[in-house]
């Protein structure tokens, strides 16, 4: 009687463990920007046509990846973000590239800063070298 009590807090245990790292990953794909629309969004920057780094006035980091490429997103010095009617930037806003149209968020989630574009490059470069030779 007394394993099958612990088989049965073990199992609870582990349920509990699952429970716990979903939720805490269904909160981190819930990532947004409130007043995105008033001066929420500090600063952003291209992750060339696939997604978007985006900086909050608090400075805080986020990627928005894309729902596919968004032509000339990697060239745009202007961009504009379209929240939804609450002014909040998230997985469900879109981004409009001038001349180019606009490009649907796919998800939206906390990040660490972009790298300088010199080093992503440098660390792809390795990477790729790294799968021919091995």
């Amino acid at each position: 009687m007394k394993r099958m009590n612990w088989v049965g807090a073990a199992c609870g245990a582990i349920l509990l463990a699952a429970a716990g790292g979903t939720f805490a990953a269904t909160t981190a794909s819930n990532a947004s920007i409130p007043f995105a629309n008033n001066g929420g969004i500090r600063d952003w920057e291209a992750d060339r046509d696939n997604g978007l780094w985006v900086q909050d006035i608090h400075r805080k980091w986020y990627y928005a990846k894309l729902m596919g490429p968004c032509i000339g997103l990697n060239f745009a010095q202007t961009i504009g973000f379209d929240t939804h009617p609450l002014g909040r930037f998230d997985k469900y806003s879109a981004i409009v590239v001038p001349g180019s149209g606009k490009c649907q968020v796919q998800s939206f989630v906390a990040s660490d800063p972009p790298r300088p574009y010199k080093e992503r490059m440098k660390e792809a470069e390795r990477m790729k070298e790294a799968a021919a030779t091995g």
